[in-house]
């Protein structure tokens, strides 16, 4: 089985869209007086909502039927689903909590996007560093789902795309503000916040070409629940947990809700 050219270049596209998404989150940060918390809230409880029902009713049902008749294809699912969380699970622990944009910060500091003059300090530069290599390795699997899941239709892949780029904007705020810190610039924090979900794309070319030569349909599936342990494990370790800690947890549910909602409807 193979892909067309145009179901490529969508996913290419789309890996783009998504990637590049962190410029609203710095945009949000660096050029708005106060950070509306409440909208945020809201748009990460959707953004898990899609990505935990796009993974259990859309990737995992696929690949069972990609799987039918091949020895042990129940369990390939299994081990892809959860090697998937093991995956993100690893990427999120080889990065120092410090340095981690999906260790959640505070409505407070969103706010504290004023720079204080002491922008040669050599820890904060430090800081904006890792905080943008730490986003790009996050923003490379995630190009590799959302190049996976053009693989299937496109309507697959716009919701897997439109899920990873709204969890994208928070993760620009995070990346925006020690940029803003380390170099005094609102102009350089922004480019460089957009500019580090370029991995996005990135992860979708390398998924192209590495992949695509050896595509059947039991690789397709192993892909597919990759995905999908992915996306649930960062909707229940990053999404969830972020939108709780702003103290909106009603927000977040209903986001949760409208994002499957908006699926099922969807899809």
């Amino acid at each position: 089985m193979e892909p067309s050219q145009q179901d490529l270049i969508l996913g290419l596209l789309l890996s783009l869209f998504a990637g590049l998404s962190t410029g609203i989150g710095a945009a949000v940060a660096l050029f708005l007086k106060r950070t509306d918390t409440k909208v945020l809230t809201y748009a990460l409880g959707a953004s898990a909502g899609v990505m935990v029902y796009i993974s259990f009713m859309e990737l995992m049902p696929q690949a069972s039927h990609f799987l039918q008749g091949s020895t042990g294809g129940k369990w390939i699912s299994i081990a892809a689903f959860f090697g998937g969380m093991l995956l993100a699970g690893i990427i999120d622990r080889l990065i120092p909590e410090d340095e981690n944009p999906h260790e959640a910060h505070s409505a407070g500091d969103l706010d504290q996007a004023t720079p204080t003059g002491e922008f040669s300090s050599s820890g904060v530069r430090r800081s904006a560093f890792l905080f943008a290599i730490a986003i790009a390795i996050h923003n490379f699997p995630e190009g590799i789902a959302t190049m996976a899941s053009a693989f299937d239709t496109p309507g697959t892949a716009l919701s897997v795309a439109l899920a990873v780029g709204i969890h994208n904007i928070p993760e620009g705020v995070a990346v925006a503000l020690p940029l803003l810190y380390g170099t005094g610039s609102r102009k350089r924090a922004f480019l460089g916040a957009t500019l580090s979900g370029v991995a996005e794309p990135v992860g979708a070319l390398v998924a192209m070409l590495v992949l695509l030569p050896f595509l059947t349909p039991v690789l397709l599936a192993t892909l597919f629940c990759i995905v999908a342990g992915i996306m649930v494990y960062i909707a229940f370790d990053e999404l969830l947990p972020m939108a709780e800690r702003w103290g909106h947890h009603h927000l977040s549910i209903y986001g949760v809700i409208s994002g499957m909602l908006l699926m099922a409807l969807i899809l």
